[in-house]
């Protein structure tokens, strides 16, 4: 019993780089999108949750984050074909995107429903992205000043 048990655990532990190997190949662009359309189903039902939207606030949360995220995942992509490696470009395409998203939100959401999004970690994600775009203006004016 003893020998059955520690085939089953060895086998077992021989399988874990395979699957580790299946999880890290690349998405096909069908898989890329049912995956990004999931997301998008959940955060507009997370935010219908805990803002109370009517149905045409759903829409237009529904609408926005279909056309921004399909807009940063094509920038994304062109960057990895460019095979750019700069994390900071990355990050800055999320950041003018996700600033995007919440400029809509701020359009149609009521005041009592932007605070509640602020206070959900809207206005936390706002100022991370304030400071690194100061962050990259000092680096800018930095680098302007020593080039004088």
């Amino acid at each position: 019993m003893k020998q059955l048990s520690a085939l089953i655990l060895a086998a077992g532990l021989s399988m874990l780089p395979l699957r580790a190997q299946n999880q890290q190949q690349p998405q096909t662009p069908e898989q890329k999108e049912k995956q990004l359309l999931e997301f998008i189903d959940k955060e507009v039902k997370r935010l219908s949750d805990l803002l109370d939207l009517e149905y045409w606030q759903e829409f237009y949360v529904d609408s926005t984050l279909t056309h921004d995220y399909h807009a940063l995942q094509e920038e994304m992509d062109d960057l990895q074909k460019a095979k750019v490696g700069n994390v900071d470009l990355y990050q800055s395409i999320q950041d003018k995107w996700q600033q995007q998203i919440a400029d809509s939100y701020r359009r149609f959401f009521n005041e009592d429903q932007w605070k509640k999004y602020l206070k959900s970690g809207g206005a936390r994600a706002q100022k991370a992205r304030d400071k690194r775009r100061a962050k990259v203006e000092k680096a800018s004016a930095e680098l302007k000043n020593e080039r004088k």
